[in-house]
């Protein structure tokens, strides 16, 4: 029996592995079928043309920002400890291919956006609902007294993105964690600083 949704999924994952390991213009449809048994005729159901195939990647990769980086700010109290918090899971999480692979997000906004602005502009869209998911959590500390009234909400959303796609972009080089562990202890230093 034919399941579309699986379908559809098993084509995203491994278009995620070989568009993380090679690049979304070096990324080969063929391996991508080669990866899954699936025909072209079911790559083509689902995603008409490469470029679809890659908006696609980039809804899945804002369904994960926001069930892992926005949801748990949107339900703790003080989110200085909650972003460290999440910061500290998303290094932990994250195995020596994937430090080596680099952040897909930041891979894709770096190899795209200055030649497809259909990517530009979905690119965009995830980090301006990042930064906004942390700038609303921000400003809720500072009502319930956890931040500093004196901080802009946005620029604090602005330089943690920053940082973190930063670090992950000199991990990925270094192919090192001791970087990440030392942006870390940055980003830990920075959110303390902020405390009302």
């Amino acid at each position: 029996m034919k399941d579309p949704e699986r379908t559809r999924n098993a084509l995203l994952e491994a278009a995620f592995k070989e568009v993380h390991h090679k690049g979304f213009k070096a990324a080969s449809l063929c391996d991508i079928l080669a990866c899954t048994d699936l025909t072209k005729g079911a790559l083509y159901h689902h995603f008409p043309n490469k470029n679809a195939l890659g908006l696609a990647l980039l809804d899945a990769i804002e369904k994960s920002i926001i069930e892992c980086l926005i949801e748990p700010l949107q339900m703790c109290t003080d989110p200085l400890t909650c972003l460290m918090e999440i910061s500290r899971e998303l290094v932990g999480s994250l195995t020596s291919e994937d430090i080596e692979m680099g952040c897909p997000l930041n891979n894709l906004a770096q190899e795209m956006s200055s030649i497809d602005e259909s990517f530009r502009t979905k690119v965009s869209s995830i980090y301006e609902m990042w930064r906004d998911g942390i700038a609303q959590a921000i400003a809720v500390g500072q009502r319930k007294g956890y931040v500093s009234s004196g901080v802009n909400p946005n620029d604090v959303a602005i330089f943690y993105i920053s940082v973190m796609s930063g670090c992950r972009g000199l991990a990925k080089n270094a192919r090192s964690a001791d970087i990440l562990q030392s942006c870390l202890q940055g980003i830990d230093t920075y959110l303390q600083a902020l405390r009302a």
